[in-house]
């Protein structure tokens, strides 16, 4: 079966489903588990989440007993495990959470779902049954990772127990609803061959990164929304040794790093009464009493900026962090601002100091217009000319679509071979240039 029948499939399954969970017959059935659900914990003090799971299907399996409706067997299975994802899952939405193709799910309001397919967004058939149905779902997504989310706090960030990212926000903030934004885990870990493959960069361009990281240099990830930064960021932590001790620092936890020494950290939102935030800046700060080798900040959003760099400039090196940005050089604008609107009394000209001294590279990455994210440019930051940073780039995508390199030798390049790394696979020399040079 092919790409397209595929996706007609599992449209075609997402239709049926909708339709037939709104029958009177699921309706019906739907209240006969509810009553023997009430019946079955009535005068309990604690219910266990697997005796509920049995309770749930020992009561729908009775429905689908003594239910007078004479449906067909499919029919019947599909109300079921429509009835099952309701209570046990998370309800619509499920279909698509199982679906290995969806990379993001989209809920605006409850009657209007998206999804992400290869980089571009379709509309789908699912629907809720009305909002109080989509709130329900919500509150019982962040209240498993201990988040809440209600009028008073309308506005979170989370994580599914399988690590996928979820982002909500309710009215009066979302003007048509509740809306919930679900970014998938994926199940395979990907590498830089994978990379390489889908055409998100060159072979010589992942050696050059893999040589860098193992180098102990820094890196600034950048890219708008969507563009794979993360992705690439567990991609380049692989070429970190595994005798290192790396700590991770998020906001909802998503990287997947494969050495053995890792600490994972997740900040914390405040409780009901404003008390007990533990910000990103904070856990920094707190990781660099913990004797880490190195530091990968999954996103710098705020004043964690200036501990970050701080960080990178004074022994941490080959930190690795990500940040949204259009272009490398607005990359460290944004960075810059981060510091200056985070309270830091500092002059421009000496957090500009700090980051050139603390970043050495910058990958930036761009989704085009198809879906398809590739690195656009491998920047080098090499030093300041009286108030502007300089810039280099070593690698830069062509009018072709390539990531081609520009002829720059950066100037950690002698550091590498100094340390025995091998990069005479790596080709730095534009291949016309070579030529001519040959000539």
């Amino acid at each position: 079966m092919n790409l397209a029948d595929r996706i007609a499939a599992v449209q075609a399954q997402q239709t049926d489903q909708r339709h037939s969970l709104d029958t009177p017959t699921h309706v019906r059935m739907r209240e006969s588990v509810h009553d023997a659900l009430l019946e079955g914990l009535r005068g309990r003090d604690v219910i266990d989440p697997d005796d509920f799971a049995r309770d749930v299907r020992s009561a729908l399996s009775g429905a689908l007993t003594t239910d007078d409706a004479s449906l067909p067997a499919a029919e019947r299975a599909r109300l079921a495990q429509g009835i099952a994802d309701d209570l046990l899952g998370h309800g619509p939405l499920e279909p698509l959470l199982r679906d290995p193709t969806v990379s993001e799910i989209m809920v605006n309001g409850a009657h209007h779902v998206f999804i992400e397919r290869h980089g571009v967004v379709h509309p789908t058939d699912v629907q809720f049954t009305d909002e109080a149905h989509l709130r329900r779902l919500i509150e019982r997504m962040v209240s498993r990772v201990g988040r809440r989310v209600d009028e008073s706090s309308p506005m979170v960030d989370a994580r599914l127990p399988d690590g996928s990212r979820i982002n909500v926000i309710l009215p009066p903030l979302a003007l048509d609803g509740p809306t919930l934004t679900i970014r998938k885990f994926a199940s395979d870990v990907l590498g830089i061959s994978d990379l390489v493959s889908v055409g998100t960069l060159t072979t010589d361009a992942a050696e050059f990164l893999a040589a860098a990281v193992r180098g102990r240099v820094n890196v600034l990830v950048s890219g708008a929304t969507g563009t794979g930064k993360t992705t690439t960021l567990n991609v380049l932590s692989s070429f970190i040794p595994s005798t290192q001790r790396i700590i991770t620092i998020e906001d909802a936890a998503e990287l997947r790093l494969q050495q053995q020494h890792v600490v994972r950290l997740e900040s914390r939102p405040p409780n009901l009464e404003g008390k007990g935030e533990v910000s990103v800046r904070d856990l920094v700060r707190n990781a660099l009493r913990m004797r880490p080798d190195r530091i990968i900040v999954g996103e710098v959003r705020d004043s964690a900026a200036l501990d970050m760099l701080a960080a990178m400039a004074t022994g941490h090196d080959g930190s690795i962090c990500t940040v949204h940005a259009s272009s490398p050089r607005e990359a460290l604008s944004r960075i810059e601002t981060m510091i200056l609107t985070g309270g830091a009394d500092l002059p421009l000209t000496a957090v500009r100091e700090m980051v050139v001294s603390a970043i050495d590279l910058i990958v930036h990455q761009h989704r085009a217009a198809d879906g398809r994210r590739r690195i656009t440019a491998i920047t080098e930051v090499t030093g300041r000319e009286g108030e502007v940073i300089t810039l280099q780039d070593v690698f830069v995508i062509g009018n072709d679509g390539i990531l081609h390199p520009t002829g720059v030798r950066p100037r950690f390049l002698d550091t590498f071979l100094e340390r025995g790394d091998d990069l005479s696979r790596v080709h730095l020399i534009p291949a016309e240039a070579g030529r001519r040079d040959a000539a």
